[in-house]
């Protein structure tokens, strides 16, 4: 039987170029105080030796870990996961934030967190011990858990808070979801249409309540009543045919409906079809976060396209900031929305062909 070829450590390299492993380590993290001839014997013998740095070498030239750990909401994730749905959230978290840490020369891992545990504390802190990330990228609804929040403040590690307005600890990072469902409420309006209904997310999110915030402030700038035209979602599918038979089942119901995300807005699509309505001609309707299936849908769906991975890029950039110790924003960054055109909304009253 063939014998495993045994694998190139750090200690291979030191010993080949005569060196330190501590001088090893600070070439492969590209630190400063290393003589530039040095440097290129190192890097030589890396190269010549096959060897791939490890997480462990990178540690060795200080107290940095070249970690940084991104927490997802567990239940919500793995109920995707098992019903097939796919999670375009973390796929997007995962584009953004990898990309940037390569950039940097540090890895990225996810950890999936139930943030109505008991035991949340706990889980954060053996995830800590095991991995020492040099900083957190916390998730709604993680961002505001003031368990959690609490708990990283405590242990003075770097965290960015995607989805979160609080100045109060970390780094808040906003993608303006007030101002996003003020964008597709006024898209709606601007097109002559007076009753606008709105199907809100998760209550546990404070993303939801800004979301209905933004409807609110656009309907009253265009002197639009919103009285009955609200319906409680969860940001499931189930949740969203509920919501969207109460809607068109009201004595006046809406002409346009803005759904809280994907998901219930294909449950609004679903409901108005055996409700015998036609979309966008008997009603228009606009879904958030834009996830791939908007493409493939009939019609094509217009949607607030979320920018999760630019996001979770600037969280990477944050924490990696902090990391160095430089100046950071004194306010909350805002990475903002746009709003994506498509087939699912016409003008009021306006025929189209099926």
């Amino acid at each position: 039987m063939a014998r495993r070829r045994q694998a190139v450590t750090i200690r291979h390299v030191a010993a080949d170029v005569g060196v330190s492993l501590q001088t090893v380590s600070r070439v492969i993290n590209n630190e400063p105080n290393v003589r530039p001839e040095l440097k290129e014997r190192v890097q030589e013998a890396i190269t010549r030796l096959g060897y791939v740095p490890s997480i462990a070498a990178q540690r060795m030239s200080g107290s940095r870990s070249y970690l940084i750990l991104a927490l997802n909401d567990r239940a919500r994730t793995i109920a995707d996961w098992r019903a097939r749905q796919g999670t375009d959230w973390v796929d997007q978290m995962l584009l953004g934030g990898m990309l940037k840490c390569a950039e940097h020369g540090y890895r990225m891992i996810v950890e999936l967190v139930d943030t109505h545990s008991d035991h949340v504390e706990r889980e954060l802190l053996g995830a800590i011990a095991a991995l020492q990330p040099d900083g957190i990228i916390l998730t709604p609804p993680h961002s505001d858990n003031p368990h959690i929040v609490r708990c990283l403040t405590e242990q003075q590690i770097p965290f960015a808070r995607i989805g979160s307005n609080a100045q109060d600890a970390g780094m808040p990072i906003s993608m303006d979801d007030e101002g996003s469902a003020a964008m597709a409420t006024r898209y709606l309006a601007g097109r002559g249409h007076r009753r606008i209904g709105f199907i809100a997310g998760a209550p546990e999110y404070n993303l939801s309540g800004w979301r209905i915030d933004g409807w609110k402030t656009a309907m009253a700038e265009a002197g639009l009543a919103t009285d009955d035209l609200l319906q409680a979602g969860d940001f499931t599918f189930a949740s969203g045919e509920r919501a969207a038979r109460a809607l068109l089942a009201l004595p006046s119901p809406p002409s346009a409906i803005i759904a809280s995300n994907d998901q219930m807005a294909l449950a609004t699509l679903e409901v108005a079809r055996k409700a015998g309505l036609s979309v966008p001609r008997d009603l228009s309707v606009i879904s958030f976060d834009n996830t791939p299936m908007m493409q493939f849908t009939q019609p094509q769906l217009t949607a607030i396209d979320q920018p999760i991975a630019a996001t979770a890029s600037m969280a990477v950039e944050l924490i990696i900031a902090a990391q160095k110790g430089e100046a950071l924003p004194d306010r909350v960054t805002v990475i903002p929305a746009t709003l994506v055109e498509r087939n699912s909304v016409v003008d009021a009253k306006q025929t189209v062909s099926a």
